[in-house]
C-alpha cells in the first residue's frame, strides 16, 4: 500500500509540474497559431507569398513568443509583478542567442519571479511609509536588469548549447528512423493526463526550432495526431458494451473534430490493454509522416483534424491525411482485438478502474456523486454546500475538457432555473471562491490539494451527463 501511495504521489507531482509547463504555453497558443498561419500563408514557399507580411515571421518567433512565455511563467509564480520581471529577464536570453529561446523563457520567467517574490518577502514590513512605490519599482528594475545581463552573458549561450544538443538528439532519431519509438513513452503518458506536459513542454519548443530552419516539423504531430484516439473510440463504438459503447460516438466528435484528446483517456483506463492500440497507432502515424516527409508549421492545439490541416504546409496534405488515417486504422485493429477478446463487460471494468484509482491515490475517488475533500460551508442532507454560488469544472490546462464539462453543466443549471455560475479553470489556477469543483477522477487529488476546503466531485467520463443531472437535481432540491 505504501509503495502504491508513493507511486501515486510521484505521478501527482509529475502532473503538477507538467501542468505548470503547459500553463506557460496554453494561454499563448493563439499567438503561436497566428505565427503559424502567417508562416504558412506568406513566406516565399507559402500559399500567398508576400514579402512585406513575411517580415512578421522572424520577430514573432524570436521576440514575441519567448517574451510572452517568460511573462506568463513569471505571472504564474508572482502575478503581474512576477510576469514583468520574468519577461525582462527573458529578454537577456533572447538577445544572447540566435535561436528562439523558448526553453530559456520557461526557465527564466518563473525563476526571476520567484527571486523577486523572495526579495519582497524579505523586506516586508521594513520599508518606511511613503517609500513603498519607490522601493517596489526600483527593486524590480534593478533585479530584472542584473538578471537580464547575466542571462545575456551566460544563461542564454548555455541554454542554446543544451537546446542544440536536444535538437540533435531528436534529429538523430529522425535520421535513423527511430522516432516511432517515442510513442512508447508519449502514448502512456497521455492517458495519465501528461499530454500537455509532453506536447507543450517538450515537443513544441523543439518543433519550433526545427520549423524555423526547415519550415515545418514532424514533432508537432507526435502527440497531436488524433488518429490513435479515433481508432480506440471507433473500436468501442463497434465492439464495446454498456455505457462506454453508448458514449463513444459522441466522444469521437469531440476528440477528432474538437481536438479534446482527454475525452478518450478514460476509455483506455477502463481497459489498460488498449494502451497497446494507442502505441500502435502513434507509431504507425509517425512512420507514415516520416515516409511522406511531412510536418506542421506550428503546434496544433487543440489536436483537432481542422487545426492540423490549417497548419499543414502546401504540398503536405496527402501525407498528413494518410498519417492520421493509418494511425486510426492501426489503433482500431489492435483495440478491436482487445475488446473482442475481453470477457468482462465495460461497466464491470469501470468499477475495477475506480477501485484502482482509489488505491493509487491513497484516498477515495469514486464516480460523479462522490466527494473528496472538505468544506467550511453548511452542508445539506445530500452533502452539497448550502447556498452554492459557483461551480468550477477543472482540468489540467483549463481549456479543453473543462470547457466541455462546464458547457454541459452550465446548460443544465440554466434549464433548472438556478442562479449559479459555472466556469472552467486550470487546476493550477483554481480561484478560492469556488463552492464545488468537478474534475476527472485522475485529477481530483491535485484539485483537492490546490483547494482543500471546496466540495470536490470526481467524474469518470466527461460525457457521463446523467451524473451532472444528479448534481443539478440536488441543487434544485435545495432551492
Amino acid at each position: 500500500m505504501e509503495q502504491q501511495q508513493a507511486k501515486s504521489g510521484f505521478r501527482v507531482k509529475v502532473q503538477h509540474f507538467g501542468s505548470f509547463l503547459s500553463g506557460m504555453i496554453m494561454p499563448n497558443i493563439g499567438a503561436f497559431i497566428a505565427w503559424g498561419l502567417i508562416t504558412a500563408l506568406f513566406i516565399p514557399t507559402g500559399w500567398w507569398p508576400n514579402e512585406e507580411i513575411a517580415k512578421l515571421v522572424d520577430p514573432m518567433i524570436k521576440y514575441l513568443l519567448p517574451l510572452l512565455i517568460g511573462y506568463t511563467g513569471g505571472k504564474l509564480v508572482y502575478d503581474t509583478r512576477g510576469g514583468v520581471v520574468g519577461a525582462a529577464v527573458t529578454m537577456g536570453a533572447v538577445v544572447g542567442t540566435s535561436m528562439p529561446m523558448f526553453l530559456g523563457a520557461m526557465i527564466l520567467g518563473p525563476l526571476a519571479a520567484w527571486l523577486i517574490k523572495k526579495f519582497d518577502k524579505m523586506i516586508e514590513g521594513k520599508i518606511r511609509a511613503g517609500f513603498e512605490m519607490l522601493v517596489n519599482n526600483f527593486s524590480a528594475g534593478i533585479l530584472a536588469g542584473i538578471l537580464a545581463i547575466v542571462s545575456l552573458k551566460t544563461i542564454g549561450p548555455a541554454l542554446q548549447a543544451v537546446n542544440t544538443a536536444m535538437a540533435s538528439g531528436v534529429q538523430f532519431l529522425i535520421d535513423n528512423h527511430l522516432l516511432p519509438l517515442v510513442s512508447l513513452l508519449v502514448e502512456p503518458g497521455k492517458v495519465l493526463f501528461l499530454n500537455n506536459a509532453i506536447n507543450q513542454g517538450v515537443l513544441a519548443p523543439l518543433g519550433i526550432d526545427q520549423a524555423v530552419s526547415t519550415g515545418k516539423s514532424i514533432l508537432f504531430l507526435v502527440e497531436a495526431n488524433p488518429g490513435p484516439g479515433l481508432g480506440i473510440l471507433l473500436a468501442y463504438t463497434i465492439f464495446g458494451s454498456g455505457t462506454a459503447k453508448q458514449t463513444a460516438p459522441g466522444a469521437i466528435i469531440i476528440q477528432f473534430l474538437g481536438g479534446i484528446h482527454e475525452i478518450y483517456f478514460p476509455y483506455v483506463l477502463m481497459k489498460p490493454a488498449l494502451i497497446i492500440g494507442a502505441i500502435a497507432g502513434g507509431m504507425t502515424g509517425i512512420i507514415t509522416f516520416n515516409l511522406f516527409n511531412v510536418g506542421l508549421v506550428a503546434t496544433a492545439s487543440p489536436g483537432s483534424i481542422f487545426a492540423i490541416l490549417a497548419l499543414t504546409p502546401r504540398g503536405d496534405y496527402l501525407g498528413i491525411i494518410c498519417g492520421v488515417l493509418f494511425a486510426a486504422i492501426a489503433s482500431f485493429a489492435v483495440s478491436a482485438v482487445v475488446l473482442k477478446t475481453s470477457k468482462a463487460s465495460d461497466d464491470a471494468e469501470l468499477a475495477t478502474a475506480e477501485q484502482k484509482m482509489a488505491t493509487m491515490k491513497g484516498k477515495k475517488a469514486m464516480v460523479a456523486s462522490a466527494v473528496v475533500g472538505t468544506t467550511d460551508a453548511e452542508l445539506a442532507a445530500d452533502g452539497i454546500p448550502v447556498g452554492t454560488r459557483k461551480i468550477i469544472f477543472a482540468c489540467d490546462a483549463g481549456m479543453g475538457s473543462s470547457a466541455m464539462g462546464a458547457s454541459v453543466l452550465r446548460n443544465k443549471v440554466k434549464k433548472a432555473g438556478l442562479d449559479i455560475e459555472v466556469v472552467n479553470f486550470a487546476i493550477a489556477q483554481l480561484p478560492p471562491d469556488a463552492d464545488i469543483v468537478v474534475t476527472h477522477q485522475d485529477l481530483t487529488a491535485r484539485a483537492t490539494e490546490k483547494l482543500p476546503k471546496a466540495y470536490h466531485i470526481s467524474v469518470d467520463n466527461f460525457l457521463n451527463s446523467h451524473k451532472y443531472d444528479e448534481l443539478v437535481e440536488n441543487l434544485a432540491d435545495q432551492k
